[in-house]
């Protein structure tokens, strides 16, 4: 995935009380006409030292309301009175910023703060267009946390990840997990940019029950396509060539099904890498014709990675595009096979 972003921003003066939120005192109830008072204090769950939501509980709370904008709303509404609690839990030198339906916590300067939000917005009407018809915005506000370090940023993550194993690091993740929300690492405006582009375009993503492979395509094209990186910083990078050497290396019978079931994205070797690049060959030359393209992405289903929406709407089964790309002869042992899946798949995201 993207690298660690470490180029931190200036530090952020006092700010005038206009520029902070509301209040600094995190709300322990939330009101919705028609209904008891919900207990967000009385529902937020210990994460390595920091306040996460019991979402499931909003949900239940939420569902006995009127369908439609009070639910919308009281959702909304969890979500702030949540946030402020993990602003409290983060320290002082953090604050809400909200535009719209995008809301910010971080410590960023105030003017880059509203830039990002600014950006986000774009972004996001931006991606939209660019997935017509496939993406759309996720359910409540679209929620960026900034943290201040690496260290911050792993311990929050963690409460979403497996307590074995080691995975790959990030830059940026999208988190779908009751309140869908992303997040990153305090950086240079700039090079924060294709991370909120990438788990932006996980979020408008997330109403899809689309494979890893699909999904992580996606993010990595749309990325590149809104913010491409400037030309110079591919010098050090393989080449194409180079990268499809390894390629052909790599994958072999096992390792194509842990590329199809998403598991090859958590691998923490060249695995991880190199399943990011094929996601990216395999949607790139895919969308290329977005009017069978599109019908596939709506179709294409997790259980299967994807392979029964292929068959149908691009007209070509999975383990024929893999053998292709790889340079292999047509053979059913490319296809997914669930059966040799160990767990779950992936839906991406990661």
């Amino acid at each position: 995935m993207l690298k660690f972003l470490r180029s931190l921003v200036p530090t952020r003066p006092a700010a005038s009380p206009e520029e902070t939120s509301p209040t600094l005192v995190p709300a322990t109830h939330v009101t919705a006409p028609g209904a008891p008072d919900f207990d967000i204090a009385a529902h937020l769950v210990e994460a390595n030292g920091l306040p996460v939501a019991d979402w499931e509980a909003v949900r239940a709370w939420v569902g006995t309301l009127a369908e439609g904008d009070a639910q919308d709303k009281a959702w909304s509404d969890c979500e702030i009175a949540w946030l402020g609690h993990l602003r409290a839990g983060l320290g002082a030198g953090y604050r809400l910023d909200q535009q719209g339906q995008v809301v910010l916590l971080s410590s960023l300067d105030t003017h880059v703060a509203k830039a990002t939000i600014a950006f986000v917005d774009k972004t996001l009407q931006r991606i939209q267009r660019v997935l017509e018809g496939v993406a759309q915005p996720a359910q409540g506000q679209e929620i960026l946390i900034v943290f201040d370090d690496d260290e911050t940023y792993y311990r929050y993550l963690g409460h979403y990840y497996p307590d074995a194993g080691e995975f790959a690091g990030s830059g940026g993740v999208f988190i779908h997990a009751g309140c869908c929300h992303f997040a990153t690492v305090k950086a240079d405006l700039r090079a924060i940019e294709p991370v909120i582009a990438h788990e932006l375009t996980h979020s408008c993503l997330s109403h899809l029950p689309i494979p890893a492979w699909l999904n992580e395509g996606l993010a990595v094209n749309t990325e590149q396509r809104l913010c491409p990186p400037p030309p110079n910083t591919f010098g050090n990078r393989p080449s194409p060539q180079q990268m499809h050497a390894r390629h052909l290396r790599f994958w072999g019978e096992a390792e194509i099904q842990q590329f199809w079931s998403g598991k090859s994205f958590l691998r923490n070797d060249e695995g991880h890498e190199l399943s990011y690049d094929l996601a990216r060959i395999l949607v790139s030359q895919l969308a290329a014709d977005w009017e069978r393209f599109r019908p596939f992405a709506l179709a294409a289903d997790a259980a299967d990675g994807g392979d029964a929406a292929a068959r149908e709407h691009l007209g070509v089964p999975l383990a024929d595009l893999a053998a292709a790309l790889l340079e292999q002869p047509r053979d059913a042992r490319w296809a997914p096979a669930p059966a040799r899946w160990h767990g779950a798949p992936e839906r991406g995201a990661f």
